[in-house]
């Protein structure tokens, strides 16, 4: 049981709990401190150790690294996996067409969308794939992962999030991770990228009222995720008391989507998810710590704790 409970994203297979936490505490205390509050950050962690409020991370990173869930290889993928995760590479480069920062990018994007390019069409039964995939990784967005790197991230970033969907003994064990954090003393989720999804769909398990911050969330992807949402229709969960919802104007996977038409209030409350105006996470628009390091981010924690 935690004060609060941390969701991580895509990409984290190779990581764990601890080393998660270790990661994401400087970052949630700098936010607080960020906010003006010196003695909550200190709270949280102080010269490289936890503080006294208990945090912990919810950690599913594990699931794909299972005998046979590497979802690096398009060949490993179901016919049922592969659409879907088209379909989200047509969404993710759709949204790079209409609200990509880097000019460049959104050029690209919308021509690529458009048309794809004759080097994008692969060969084989596996084809549906490629190219939405090979156009995504044309984006300067993915430039961090270097050149090399680029397309194994898209494919394990896109796999990770259709495997969740696809997979009921994968999509129960992360959500039994969030589970088993939340008790009566837990006040706050912060859930990021596809961790935001597995929160949402827990907190509709728990009777316990907490406040959601959601950062990076692609919950508003209307066709590829919002759809396969449980339950249907989709609600703010009844358990959730508040929901901060942040964005940087350059994330891809968030789409940059208000969520307040795609998640009423829970039939008799009066809860709608509030999305903050967009961030500057600069060269790193979905990195993690650069959502926890916001002043913004650090007064939601603060009021979240404080009630």
């Amino acid at each position: 049981m935690a004060t609060i409970v941390l969701v991580h994203g895509i990409a984290q297979e190779q990581a764990a709990a601890d080393t998660l936490e270790a990661q994401w505490l400087p970052g949630l205390a700098g936010g607080v401190r960020n906010h003006g509050d010196n003695e909550l950050a200190d709270r949280l962690w102080r010269n490289g150790l936890p503080g006294e409020i208990s945090t912990r991370m919810a950690f599913y990173g594990n699931q794909f690294l299972a005998e046979g869930a590497q979802g690096t290889a398009v060949g490993d993928l179901s016919d049922e996996q592969l659409e879907l995760m088209e379909q989200l590479a047509e969404e993710w480069l759709a949204t790079a067409a209409e609200f990509a920062g880097d000019q460049r990018d959104r050029v690209t994007a919308q021509r690529l969308s458009a048309v794809p390019p004759p080097e994008a069409k692969a060969q084989g039964a596996k084809a549906a794939l490629r190219p939405a995939l090979n156009a995504l990784v044309r984006l300067r967005w993915f430039a961090p992962f270097g050149v090399g790197l680029a397309e194994k991230f898209v494919v394990r970033a896109l796999s990770q999030v259709t495997r969740y969907f696809t997979d009921p003994a994968v999509r129960e064990y992360a959500q039994q991770q969030v589970l088993a954090h939340i008790g009566p003393e837990t006040k706050l989720v912060i859930a990021h990228s596809l961790g935001s999804v597995v929160a949402y769909e827990a907190l509709h398990r728990v009777d316990q009222e907490v406040a959601l911050l959601t950062m990076g969330s692609p919950l508003g992807l209307r066709t590829v995720i919002y759809d396969r949402l449980r339950p249907q229709p989709s609600t703010v969960p009844k358990s959730v008391a508040s929901w901060h919802n942040l964005v940087d104007r350059d994330d891809l996977v968030a789409a940059h989507l208000d969520l307040v038409p795609y998640f009423p209030p829970f039939p008799g409350a009066d809860v709608a998810p509030i999305t903050e105006e967009p961030l500057d996470n600069g060269a790193s628009p979905h990195d993690s710590t650069n959502y926890l390091t916001k002043a913004i981010t650090g007064g939601i924690v603060a009021k979240a704790l404080a009630t």
